[in-house]
C-alpha cells in the first residue's frame, strides 16, 4: 500500500491486541488504509518522513492516530505530546487505544490534546464492538480537518 492511501496511523507494541484490532477493523470495512507500528519511535518516523519512511510525502497526514500508551523506544504519551505540540500535526485526531484505566495516565492524556480515551475491553466480543465504533465515529461521523 502507498503511504499515501494511509488514513489511519497504529501504533501498538503487542502483536495480539494488534491483531485483533486490526481484524476488527477489517471486519468492519476500515482497515484497507491502516499503516500499522510497533512502537513510538516508528509512529513519529512514519508522521515526520524519517528512515524508512523518508520518502513519504510529509504533507499526506493520516485521517486518524490509535496510539497505545506503554510502547518500547517512545512511549505513547511521549509521541502524543509530540504530535500535539506540531502545528503541522496537531489537528489529527489522536484516540488514545490502551489497557492502562490509571486516572493520571487519562488526565494527561487529555491534557496533552488526545481526542479521547478508550481502555482496551477485555472479552472479544467488546472489544470488537469498540473498534468497529471508533472506526464508525471517526472514519464517517466525524468531521475531520482537510
Amino acid at each position: 500500500m502507498p503511504y499515501s492511501d494511509v488514513e489511519i496511523l497504529f501504533a501498538e507494541d503487542s502483536s495480539d491486541d494488534a491483531m485483533l484490532t486490526m481484524r476488527a477493523l477489517r471486519k468492519s470495512g476500515f482497515a484497507n488504509k491502516l499503516h500499522h507500528v510497533k512502537d513510538g519511535a516508528e509512529a513519529l518516523d512514519f508522521l515526520y518522513c524519517r528512515g524508512v519512511y523518508a520518502s513519504r510525502n510529509i504533507k499526506e497526514n493520516p485521517k486518524l492516530i490509535l496510539l497505545d500508551l506503554k510502547m518500547p523506544k517512545i512511549s505513547g504519551m511521549e509521541v502524543l505530546e509530540t504530535i500535539k505540540a506540531d502545528p503541522h500535526l496537531r489537528s489529527i485526531p489522536v484516540v488514545i487505544l490502551t489497557s492502562s484505566k490509571e486516572d493520571p495516565d487519562i488526565q494527561r492524556c487529555y491534557a496533552l490534546g488526545a481526542n479521547s480515551y478508550i481502555a482496551k475491553p477485555v472479552e472479544s466480543d467488546n472489544f470488537f464492538n469498540v473498534i468497529k465504533e471508533i472506526g464508525l465515529y471517526w472514519m464517517v461521523l466525524s468531521q475531520l480537518p482537510v
